[in-house]
């Protein structure tokens, strides 16, 4: 079944506000949350053994209790809020990287409207309307209150 493509733009109220919630731009915050986890726990785990290899000299099996220890308690602690923070910093690049893509947008359509003059026109009609809606003014002139 053929679908019609609708073009995205930037000054559709809809696309620019939408609210987003979960998204499958999100959904990769969860891979990124487990590998930021497995890189700092293999880094504490590396500190925890060499601390341990310098005092358990002979006593290797409970070097390796009190390093699981630590594995297990820094897993129990860190994977919450290293999901958040790794959550926050996918929405904000998700953000950055719509709000480029609507700017680029918005340039192939400037590029299209100067070289097309129903375009701009229309371009022209939406962003007096835009700013007739914006103004405090009511249609008297006077300050609306």
């Amino acid at each position: 079944m053929a679908r019609i493509a609708q073009p995205l733009f930037a000054s559709s109220p809809a696309s620019a506000t939408a609210p987003t919630g979960l998204s499958k731009d999100t959904e990769g915050s969860r891979t990124l949350a487990g590998m930021l986890l497995a890189a700092v726990m293999a880094a504490l785990l590396v500190v925890a053994d060499q601390v341990i290899s310098t005092w358990a000299d002979g006593h290797l099996l409970a070097g390796w209790v009190a390093l699981w220890t630590v594995a297990f308690a820094a897993l129990a602690l860190l994977a919450p809020p290293l999901r958040q923070v790794t959550s926050a910093l996918a929405s904000v690049y998700s953000r950055r990287a719509r709000a480029s893509a609507l700017r680029r947008q918005d340039g192939v359509m400037w590029e299209h409207a100067k070289a097309d003059p129903r375009l701009m026109a229309e371009l022209q009609v939406a962003w007096m309307r835009n700013s007739e809606e914006e103004l405090p003014f009511d249609t008297l002139g006077s300050a609306s209150r």
